[in-house]
This record gives C-alpha cells, sequence and structure tokens, in this order.
C-alpha cells in the first residue's frame, strides 16, 4: 500500500538522512555499542547537516519547520538503521518544544543555537528511583532561595544523562499540591553540586547513555526557570502527545525493517531440503505479521497527519503508542524464532532490534498507562 502523507521535499529529506546514516552513524556504532555512549563528533555532524532543531526557528539556527512528518521522516530512518544510540528523536521531539514554547527570548538566544549545532545536547530528568510515571511521587525539591533555587535529589533511567549539557530537571517547587505543586529548571554542565553517577548497563540500546543524575544544594539560577511556577505539570501534558508519537513512529519502522530482513531470510535460509518460506507455518506467520505492520502503519500515517494540523489527542496518541510499540516487541520475537539459533547471535539485526526495542513499551508512559490514559477518555 502506497503512502500519500510525504511529499517530494519530505523524500528529499529522507535521502539527506540516510547519507548521514551511511556517513556518520554505521561506521562508528560498533565502537559506540562498546564504549556504551556516542561519540560527540557525531552530534555536532548531525547539527551541521541540519538534522537538529527541526521546529527551532531559523533565526537560531533551526529548520524552522512546524511540519512534523519531517521528524517523522529522521524518526523512521534511524529505526530501520537500528540506530537507537543516537538519541536525536529525544533532543528535537520530546525536548525541543520545551525549549521553543516555554524559553524566555533571553533563555532562546542562550541556548537554541548551541541545540541545533550539536555544541549542547540535552536530556529531561523526571524519573526518580522510587517515581516513575506517578508525578506526584517525584520528591527532587528546589527551595527559594530570592535570586535562585537550591535544588537536592535525585534521578534514575536518564536518557543521554551522560552527555548532556543541558539538562531540564522537574522538581518540587511548593511541598504541597502533588503533581501541581512541580515546576521545571534547567542545570547546566558544570554546575556545581551537580553530578552524573554510572552510565547504566542495559540490555539494548548500547550506545545510548542512561545515567544517575544527583543534585546537592545545586544552586539553579532565576532565570533558569522554564515555563510558569509551579506548572510543570501541564507543560508535560502538553508535550506527551508528540513524544509518544515518536516513539510510535519508530517503533512500526523498526517492526517494518526485521520484517523485511526476515522475510528475505526464510526465502534464502533452507530447512529439509528447501527454503523456510516454502513451509506452510512461515508462510502463516509472515502473513500475520505484515498485516498487523499495514493495519499499524495505516493508523500511525493518520496520526502523523493529524498530528502535523495540530489534531492528534491523547487517547490516540496513547494508542499509537501502545500499539506500535507492543507490535514491534511481537515482531521481533517471532522473527527471531524464525531466524532460529542465529536470530540469537547479536551479529544478525534482528538480535539487536529484539533487546533494542523492549524499552519502548516502557518508556514514554507504559504499556498499562497508556491503556489507563484510553480507558479514561472513553469512560469517565
Amino acid at each position: 500500500m502506497k503512502r500519500q502523507i510525504f511529499t517530494e521535499d519530505h523524500e528529499a529529506f529522507r535521502q539527506t538522512v540516510r547519507t548521514f546514516l551511511a556517513k556518520e552513524v554505521e561506521p562508528h556504532y560498533e565502537q559506540w555499542e562498546k564504549d556504551g555512549i556516542v561519540s560527540r563528533e557525531a552530534w555536532l555532524a548531525a547539527g551541521r547537516q541540519g538534522l537538529l532543531g527541526l521546529a527551532v526557528p531559523e533565526e537560531y539556527g533551526g529548520g524552522g519547520t512546524a511540519d512534523f512528518r519531517y521528524a517523522a521522516v529522521l524518526g523512521e530512518e534511524f529505526a530501520r538503521a537500528g540506530a537507537a544510540g543516537i538519541a536525536l528523536g529525544l533532543h528535537n521531539d520530546i525536548i525541543g518544544p520545551y525549549l521553543t514554547s516555554l524559553a524566555t527570548d533571553e533563555q532562546k538566544r542562550r541556548w537554541l543555537p548551541g541545540f541545533c549545532s550539536g555544541e549542547i545536547i540535552t536530556a529531561i530528568a523526571m524519573t526518580e528511583p522510587g517515581a516513575g510515571s506517578d508525578l506526584q511521587g517525584i520528591r527532587t525539591t528546589a527551595e527559594d532561595r530570592g535570586d535562585h533555587w537550591v535544588l537536592n535529589g535525585s534521578k534514575t533511567f536518564i536518557s543521554n544523562g551522560i552527555l548532556a549539557d543541558l539538562v531540564i530537571v522537574v522538581a518540587r517547587t511548593k511541598p504541597e499540591g502533588g503533581a501541581k505543586g512541580l515546576s521545571l529548571l534547567v542545570v547546566e554542565r558544570g554546575t556545581e553540586g551537580f553530578e552524573r553517577g554510572r552510565n547504566l548497563d542495559k540490555i539494548g540500546q548500547k550506545s545510548q547513555d542512561t545515567a544517575e543524575l544527583f543534585f546537592n544544594d545545586v544552586h539553579v539560577p532565576k532565570e533558569n526557570l522554564l515555563g510558569e511556577l509551579h506548572g510543570a505539570f501541564v507543560h508535560l501534558m502538553t508535550n506527551l502527545a508528540q513524544e509518544r508519537l515518536a516513539i510510535a513512529v519508530g517503533a512500526i519502522a523498526g517492526a517494518e525493517e526485521i520484517l523485511g530482513q526476515t522475510t528475505r531470510y526464510v526465502k534464502e535460509r533452507e530447512a529439509f531440503g528447501r527454503p523456510l518460506a516454502r513451509l506452510q507455518h512461515v508462510r502463516f506467520e509472515i502473513a500475520e505479521l505484515a498485516t498487523e505492520c499495514a493495519v499499524t502503519r495505516a493508523f500511525l500515517d493518520r496520526c502523523i497527519e493529524d498530528h502535523s494540523k495540530g489534531e492528534l489527542d491523547a487517547a490516540h496518541a496513547s494508542m499509537a503508542k501502545w500499539w506500535a510499540t507492543e507490535l514491534h516487541k511481537r515482531v521481533t520475537d517471532r522473527c527471531l524464532q524464525l531466524h532460529g539459533g542465529y536470530g540469537y547471535m547479536n551479529e544478525f539485526p534482528v538480535a539487536r532490534a529484539y533487546t533494542d526495542g523492549r524499552i519502548q513499551t516502557i518508556y514514554g508512559g507504559t504499556t498499562e498507562i497508556m491503556k489507563e490514559i484510553i480507558g479514561r477518555s472513553i469512560l469517565d
């Protein structure tokens, strides 16, 4: 089924992304996986190629387009390349909107040029050892000291945590008020009292640095408050639809890629003197997975269109995220099975897709949280 949502300009951009991946990512990716971190030079190269800050106004060095389809192209191509380690999607699609929509003019001048050039790598610190999806459980505090905040607490599972030069921290600025007593504070690299823990040892996405962060009496200037005081809950909820859609876009693209590779594999691999593709069970497996991917692709493309027009709501973004990530999990599991013992070898892309993709049903809101959001939208 031919896709209808992209123009010639989008497809030209797709070629730019593929060239970047072939030149700046794929030759180095195995080393990044061993190192547990991506080279900063890759981020600078992405900036030079115009892949950072797609939605940032041109006056700050960005692409100046609010058309999410460009971000979707970027996410699809990185997913197809199996390059989860260089988290451009996190930088562009998740953190970028906070800076473009909430930052003051002074903050934009200070942060956005580096954001677009790759000189400033970003992260958002929400999850804590005792608080994940439940914002009311956040214990990191920021005490008002007149001309600055004093920040204390810790965060964990923070993507880009080692590389990040600028971290948006969700902190409690009002003891009472639950989730509505939170604010967003920006902590910059080198601030006294801001420390990074270990680069966490994950089962997948090895080259994507994920860290513990610690804040011990960190003095955060008042001018580093992002958005409204005590307004973090609203700000976070506003941007979650795009975050979840971006995850879903990568999930379906990754599933389609692995299914394509597996389809080629079963045509070539022989068992009992004939290709695996001649076995009815294998044909049925491929037929089921292809159908699920095609149906999911149609829904995701509609969500991309709606979001590009500002019409995607939280419930449908949650549907997209839940369904596409769970589908990716099913596809990679069944494709690995069709590869037999070879599927368990890291040299085969399906093995890495299996471990890299497992986190997708967890981060950005778990599948269970997505179902809760959808259920409430229907029943409340």
